[in-house]
């Protein structure tokens, strides 16, 4: 049997079972990403890009100042401390203080190990800042939204979004607040086509043609079935093809077209979502006795 941390890590991201799970790492030499690609080649897995997600406790913030914004994370260990006052009034300094380093979070975490230390010992509890990143724009507004708020722009979602443009601050702040909204019920990868991770794409490729050849379709049509799913690929991740969630008629990107028609031209000049705890995973107790059972 593959080793159990890799069982259960294939078994979070594609909700398969471990006996399938085992098999597909057999067959790729303990490969995770070739395993899922397997999975799903094999119809056994949708292999979701956002599925294996598992909550942590904690918080992200944003924290907006002038034209330049950041974000952060900052994790706890249960939610009593995330709910704590002395702990968000941590977190919301913190975010204040990220401005100053971008998206390095390196740095920054090594300039505030005193202080976390610190609170640790203060709270009784393990603290970690995660991560950190911030926009900038030099003409137009950078709108921040938090979604299942705890504090004062703090809660389990964070959004960030940056206009450039010319229009005033009240129907940026407005449009920002639609597209921030939208980011964090869609969650999109990328903000434009040409920004997609090449080798996600070259994975995604390869699964449809696997899937597609399963068919039995000849190969000029299976061409043209892989430019449709793509398509639909594109749709689901790239943020300016995506569906607006408050018109599904209308595209990120005809909306920000029709916008630029009435306020002049506005373009997103970036987004940042966190997600508390995304990618973390928690311990499950269970799992060594699933497994137990099964090989007995």
């Amino acid at each position: 049997m593959a080793d159990l941390a890799l069982i259960k890590k294939l078994r979070d991201t594609t909700g398969c079972g471990i006996a399938d799970c085992n098999k597909a790492l057999a067959a790729t030499n303990d490969n995770i990403e070739e395993a899922v690609d397997w999975l799903r080649k094999k119809g056994l897995s949708s292999a979701a890009k956002k599925s294996g997600r598992v909550t942590s406790e904690g918080a992200v913030a944003v924290n907006i100042l002038g034209k330049k914004a950041s974000i952060i994370e900052v994790n706890s260990e249960t939610d009593f401390v995330a709910r704590n006052q002395k702990f968000q009034e941590f977190v919301a300094k913190l975010s204040v203080e990220a401005l100053a380093f971008g998206d390095d979070i390196v740095k920054f975490q090594a300039a505030k190990d005193e202080e976390v230390k610190q609170q640790i010992s203060v709270i009784g509890e393990n603290i970690n800042v995660r991560r950190i990143a911030t926009l900038e724009v030099s003409q137009g507004l950078v709108v921040g939204y938090v979604h299942n708020t705890t504090a004062p722009n703090m809660g389990k979602i964070a959004v960030l979004v940056a206009l450039e443009s010319a229009a005033s601050d009240e129907k940026l702040n407005e449009l920002g607040k639609q597209l921030a909204m939208h980011i964090a019920a869609a969650k999109p990868e990328a903000l434009a086509i040409d920004a997609v991770d090449p080798a996600r794409l070259a994975r995604e490729t390869d699964v449809l043609k696997e899937q597609a050849r399963a068919s039995g379709k000849p190969e000029s049509i299976i061409d043209k079935m892989i430019e449709g799913r793509i398509r639909k690929y594109y749709e689901e991740v790239v943020f300016l093809e995506q569906l607006f969630v408050m018109d599904d008629k209308l595209k990120i990107k005809d909306l920000l077209t029709n916008f630029s028609k009435e306020n002049g031209a506005t373009k997103i000049a970036g987004f940042k979502l966190f997600v508390l705890g995304d990618g973390i995973e928690k311990q499950e107790n269970d799992f060594a006795a699933e497994v137990a059972s099964m090989t007995k």
